[in-house]
């Protein structure tokens, strides 16, 4: 079975496992406060161009989510999100578990748009009884969204906009933030999110890492005491050196953006695959996610040899599904998968 469900399916890239063997006997402080982090966040603050930022890492992109939410809002807050959004469909209502609500808008594409959000807080303060309601603080988005799509530097500096015109921190999870960085037409890159938002972070887990997620926060209020709710949430990692080591090694010699740039490559044969196929895509998706509407009868024959992550329901005879590249695919797999497109 050749996979392509997803981008966390395989180990970690060979310069990772590499350093990971060259330092393993070391000894170094615990928690985060050895040479590889520090090393890591100067590198992280140089390309977004953000001396001042705070830099954390976590270990999987629930963990950030759910940590990041609960450290910005109050107990009366809540967090507005499209209603495809990661935090609204697939992290089991690990938000809500704090206590926090969230607020979903629709969305066709996986993105949510400035005027929408002027709309929900407009709406809360107008209403008289908005004590009785959970309060709009914070816009969370994604970068790609979950259907691969991307914010332009337009679209996210409405969205900054209207937060900052209303008191909202704008929160962006770049769980595949490498592939949104090199996708045809991206206009948005590491300082646009440092100067726009409040708080993001850069994959690692889906990137090439073995696990990790770099927590940005340039927003002064959010910096207090941060590190006590990683800690209180479980997420304060013993062997932080190993995350430190990691996003190093990825953010050294333009590491990150190569293996983004070979997973969106890969991606956008398989596109051109489907396209020439008559296959419609369901999103116009420029990163390493595709999601071709097809026969039932050709997506049974391609699950004989291949894994893919079915999506939507279209209509009686097709359904939507998605196939995902990683740093690992290799593209004789993708060659074999294309011909069999062909013959399907």
């Amino acid at each position: 079975m050749i996979r392509f469900e997803s981008d966390y399916l395989e180990g970690a890239l060979p310069e990772i496992m590499a350093r990971l063997l060259e330092t393993n006997t070391e000894q170094t402080p615990g928690y985060g406060e050895d040479s590889y982090c520090a090393g890591a966040a100067a590198l992280i603050r140089t390309r977004c161009r953000a001396p001042g930022a705070d830099v954390h890492f976590l270990v999987g992109g629930t963990q950030a989510n759910m940590t990041v939410i609960t450290a910005a809002l109050r107990p009366h807050q809540a967090v507005i999100a499209a209603d495809t959004g990661h935090i609204s469909v697939h992290e089991s209502g690990a938000v809500e578990a704090t206590g926090h609500k969230i607020i979903t808008l629709p969305s066709p594409d996986g993105k949510i748009g400035a005027a929408q959000v002027e709309r929900v807080v407009k709406a809360h303060w107008d209403d008289a009884t908005h004590e009785h309601q959970a309060q709009p603080a914070m816009v969370y988005i994604s970068q790609p969204t979950e259907n691969g799509t991307i914010y332009s530097r337009r679209e996210l500096a409405g969205i900054s906009r209207v937060c900052r015109e209303n008191g909202l921190l704008l929160f962006v999870d770049g769980a595949r933030l490498g592939t949104a960085l090199v996708a045809p037409g991206n206009d948005v890159f590491l300082p646009d999110l440092a100067a726009l938002c409040d708080v993001f972070y850069i994959g690692g887990t889906k990137l090439g890492a073995l696990f990790g997620e770099a927590v940005v926060i340039t927003h002064d209020a959010l910096k207090r005491d941060f590190r006590y709710i990683v800690k209180q949430r479980g997420g304060m990692f013993a062997k932080g050196r190993l995350l430190g080591l990691q996003f190093e090694t990825l953010m050294t010699d333009g590491l990150y953006e190569k293996t983004a740039e070979r997973e969106v490559a890969l991606a956008l044969r398989l596109r051109r695959a489907f396209e020439e196929k008559g296959w419609p895509l369901l999103y116009d998706s420029p990163t390493n996610q595709q999601f071709p509407i097809a026969p039932d009868e050709a997506l049974d024959m391609l699950s004989e040899k291949y894994s893919f992550s079915e999506w939507a329901r279209i209509d009686e005879g097709r359904r939507a599904v998605r196939f995902c590249t990683s740093w690992a695919t290799r593209p004789e797999d993708v060659d074999r998968l294309i011909a069999d497109i062909e013959r399907v």
